[in-house]
C-alpha cells in the first residue's frame, strides 16, 4: 500500500514530534522554523523526473539554472510529454548545460514512457519500495533519484536518503561526529524520526545553510 502524502497539518505535527524525540535536531528545527519541503514540490511527475536527472551531482543553484534553461525550450515553459523532449536534438539539449550522459538518461526516460514500460500515472498508487523498483529501471536512475521523487513529488513522509552527501555532512556536523557516518548509522539514528524521516531530512539539509549551529550536547549516537 502507498504511504499517505503529507498535508500541511502533517508537516506541523511532524515538526513537533521531531523536536520532542530528538533534542539535538530540535534545536536546529526551532531556529529554522516551519518546514518548507512542500514549497520544493515539482508540479508534475515528468517534470520531477527530468529535474532529478538534471540535478544529479550538481549544486541546488546550478541544477535550478540548467533546469530553467531546459524548461524554457518548451512552449509555455512546461515539459508536457516524452515526445516533447524527443523533439529536441542532442545539441539543443546539450546547449542548456546538460552533459552527454544526462541527455542519454533523458532519452531512455522518454523511450520507456512512450512504449509503456514506465507508466507515470500508476506511481501514486504504489508503495515507496515499488516506486523505487520502477524508477531504478530507467538508465541513470538510482536509489537517490527515486528517493528524491518520493519526497519532492509524491510527498511521501518517511523517506531517509541515507546515502545523500548533504545528509551525511549535516548529520556529522549537527551531532558533532568525528567521522562521517555511513548509511547504516544514519538509518539507525533515523529510527527516532519515523514516520516523518522526509521532514527530518529537509531540516538536516537546511542546517548546512546555517552560518553557525548552536553548541548542543549530543546523545552519544
Amino acid at each position: 500500500m502507498p504511504s499517505r502524502s503529507l498535508t500541511p497539518k502533517d508537516y506541523a505535527h511532524a515538526r513537533r514530534l521531531l523536536m520532542r524525540r530528538d533534542p539535538v535536531l530540535g534545536v536546529a528545527i526551532a531556529r529554522i522554523g516551519s518546514c518548507g519541503l512542500a514549497a520544493r514540490q515539482r508540479p508534475d511527475h515528468l517534470g520531477a523526473l527530468v529535474g532529478a536527472i538534471v540535478g544529479q551531482q550538481l549544486s541546488t543553484r546550478a541544477a535550478a539554472t540548467i533546469f530553467g534553461r531546459l524548461v524554457a525550450l518548451f512552449p509555455g515553459g512546461a515539459i508536457t510529454s516524452a515526445a516533447a523532449i524527443d523533439a529536441f536534438d542532442d545539441n539543443t539539449l546539450r546547449g542548456v548545460g546538460l552533459s552527454r550522459q544526462k541527455v542519454g538518461y533523458l532519452r531512455d526516460l522518454s523511450a520507456r514512457i512512450a512504449d509503456g514500460r514506465l507508466q507515470l500515472d500508476e506511481l501514486d498508487a504504489l508503495s515507496d519500495d515499488d516506486v523505487i523498483e520502477r524508477l531504478t529501471t530507467v538508465k541513470g536512475f538510482g536509489q537517490w533519484t527515486a528517493e528524491m521523487f518520493l519526497m519532492f513529488r509524491l510527498h511521501r513522509p518517511d523517506v531517509l536518503p541515507a546515502g545523500d552527501l548533504g545528509i551525511v555532512k549535516a548529520v556529522q556536523r549537527l551531532y558533532r561526529l568525528r567521522k562521517r557516518p555511513d548509511a547504516k548509522r544514519i538509518l539507525k539514528m533515523g529510527e527516532a524520526w519515523r514516520p516523518y524521516r522526509s521532514v527530518a531530512s529537509w531540516y538536516l539539509w537546511q542546517t548546512l545553510r546555517m552560518e553557525a549551529l548552536p553548541k548542543v550536547k549530543g546523545r552519544g549516537r
